[in-house]
């Protein structure tokens, strides 16, 4: 269990990181041109490489490996998910929301100290909202 007095300090983040997903739900609206599915997909690359850059400034070649392969992984379903199951996106987001809860307990990309929280927070609300949009009929690809 975590330490109590801990909690402020994610407050923040996690906060801010609720502002941040509600955006990221609608940056459709942004790029209307594009399928929803794109730039979903387009966003949940992103996300997944901010990564990569926390492990090039943590300099463990290790940590580095082990960043671009998660990332490449994140980078296949974005790929696939453009025109696939929306569900894939809700995947996605899911998963790295996940990712970011066990970032956040494990430290193992160094000096990320309020990332995890506030990316959990994007990507988990990012799917729960996607998930809202699938059982309302919302379709993801023109």
């Amino acid at each position: 269990m975590s330490d109590p007095a801990s909690r402020p300090a994610i407050r923040g983040p996690v906060l801010w990181g609720i502002v941040v997903g509600l955006l990221q739900a609608a940056t459709p609206l942004v790029f209307w041109w594009l399928d929803s599915a794109t730039v979903y997909a387009m966003g949940l690359a992103v996300i997944a490489a901010v990564y990569i850059g926390f492990a090039v400034a943590d300099g463990r070649p290790k940590v580095i490996v082990v960043e671009v392969m998660v990332a490449t992984a994140f980078f296949v379903v974005a790929a696939v998910s453009v025109t696939a199951s929306a569900w894939l996106l809700v995947v996605g987001f899911a998963g790295h929301g996940a990712k970011d809860a066990w970032q956040e307990r494990s430290h193992f990309v160094a000096t990320t100290r309020w990332w995890p929280p506030f990316c959990a927070a994007v990507d988990w609300l990012a799917a729960a909202i996607l998930t809202v949009m699938i059982a309302a009929g919302v379709h993801f690809h023109n």
